[in-house]
């Protein structure tokens, strides 16, 4: 059966949304990066600590996570910068 949505592994990184880490004092180096970009099909990647595992016994009722899928948590503050540039529906 197939998925309503399937990720595209080809897109391209487009656009950062919001600040980079470093900008947000959220990361000192390259090996602790949280971000969010546009991808050039108008995906979303999001790049964050994984606690997939720390959350999949605790989600809520109408919530999964799917075998190849990941739980990311990003800086808030990351999320709330990038709002300005995400487009309204």
């Amino acid at each position: 059966m197939a998925r309503a949505w399937e990720a595209d592994p080809s897109a391209l990184f487009e656009k950062r949304l919001g600040k980079s880490a470093k900008e947000l004092g959220s990361s000192e180096g390259r090996d602790e990066c949280p971000d969010i970009w546009r991808l050039s099909n108008g995906d979303i990647a999001v790049i964050g600590r994984d606690l997939t595992d720390d959350y999949r016994g605790r989600l809520p009722e109408d919530v999964s996570v799917g075998p190849d899928e990941r739980l990311v948590v990003i800086p808030g503050l990351m999320l709330r910068t990038a709002k300005a540039d995400i487009t309204d529906a």
